[in-house]
Order: C-alpha cells, then sequence, then structure tokens
C-alpha cells in the first residue's frame, strides 16, 4: 500500500517570499517590525475564523478596528499583506507527479474557509483528496483531531501516511499519533526528504 502523503498550506505551499509589502504596513502605522503581522496573524478573531466561529468579513472588520481603518485603507491592507506570497511551482508540480504515480495526497490547512476557493483558482483544488480546512471541521492543528479527521477521510492508518509542516508543534503532533511527521524548512528538498519514506521516486 503507498503511503499517503499530507501537506499543510500556508508555510509549505503557499510562502510569503517577499515581506516588503508588511513592512511598508508597519511604516505607514508607525509600528515596530512585524507588528502588522502579528495583529492580523495573532489576533484572537484569527484564531475564531480558522475555526470556522466568525466570518471572514468580521475578522476583517475587527482588524480595521485594531488599526482604526477606513473601508478603503482595509481593502489595501488585505490586498498587501499577501501580495508577497507565491505558490511553490517546484512542490505543486511534485504533487502532480506523486498523484499519477498514484499516490494519494491530502491538505490539511489551518485557514478560514475562503481556502477552498483560493485553491479552486489556483487550480491546484484538485490535486487534494481529501481537503481537509479547519474553519470546515471547526477544530485546529495541533488538536489531535484535525489529524484523524484527515485520517478518517483518507481511510489510513497513521502509520501508513506523511505530514509535512513547517509548524514544529503541529508536527509533534502528528508524530505523537503515529504519522510519519516532517518538519518542513524553506528550502527543503522535499523530494528527496520524503523519497526513503513514501519510494518515490524510485531510485
Amino acid at each position: 500500500m503507498k503511503r499517503a502523503v499530507i501537506f499543510d498550506y500556508g508555510g509549505v505551499l503557499m510562502q510569503t517570499v517577499d515581506y516588503t509589502p508588511r513592512q511598508r504596513w508597519d511604516q505607514r502605522l508607525g509600528l515596530s517590525p512585524g507588528g502588522v503581522e502579528r495583529v492580523v496573524h495573532g489576533s484572537t478573531s484569527w484564531v475564531q475564523v480558522q475555526q470556522g466561529v466568525i466570518t471572514l468579513e468580521d475578522y476583517w472588520q475587527d482588524i480595521a478596528q485594531q488599526f482604526n481603518l477606513d473601508d478603503s485603507a482595509l481593502r489595501e491592507l488585505a490586498h498587501d499583506f499577501y501580495d508577497g506570497d507565491r505558490l511553490d511551482r517546484d512542490l505543486i508540480h511534485y504533487i502532480h507527479e506523486l498523484r499519477a504515480a498514484d499516490y494519494p495526497v491530502a491538505l490539511l490547512s489551518n485557514a478560514p474557509a475562503k481556502l477552498a476557493s483560493d485553491l479552486q483558482t489556483l487550480g491546484i483544488v484538485h490535486l487534494f483528496n481529501p481537503l481537509v480546512i479547519s474553519a470546515h471541521i471547526g477544530v485546529m492543528k495541533p488538536d489531535p483531531r484535525a489529524f484523524q479527521t484527515v485520517l478518517t477521510q483518507l481511510g489510513r492508518p497513521a502509520t501508513e501516511t506523511v505530514f509535512v509542516d513547517d509548524m514544529l508543534a503541529n508536527v509533534e503532533a502528528a508524530t505523537a499519533l503515529g504519522i510519519h511527521g516532517i518538519h518542513y524548512q524553506a528550502g527543503m528538498d522535499l523530494r528527496a526528504t520524503l523519497q526513503p519514506l513514501i519510494g518515490f521516486p524510485m531510485e
């Protein structure tokens, strides 16, 4: 039986390669470096939208209130914040190869529900079956229930899966369940790292 590979999204498939747009907002709002990111991805509302408790619109309104932004400025921030993010095309090509070789590939992401439509827009949603988004299931990694959900939908025991995530806490939680965890770091050669675990590509 071929092992299933479960990928995280943000920080693995989609990476922030240019922090300049966020840095400009730090300066614009008179914040210390990283200040905007600490609010946008560190607020209670960010957790809530990823759990599906509030809508994406409610989340951004909370950010607007924290920064005292009008609607126009909020739209600018929402655009600029992710303007330095890029899809790892080499990794996507590798995933295409995995699928062509009949390897099960899943996505397990802490994200708002909108991620599903974003993947559709990017033309890659078809690569992941199942697609498990925290806002859809109401729990986030590293909660064991998130991993159990993807295992159940894959129909695989933990030992027959590999999980790739850039957050060490998530990898450790997966490993505790018996999943083969890989702590992804920028520049890692995942093809070479995964090969001993899944036997692809063949040596």
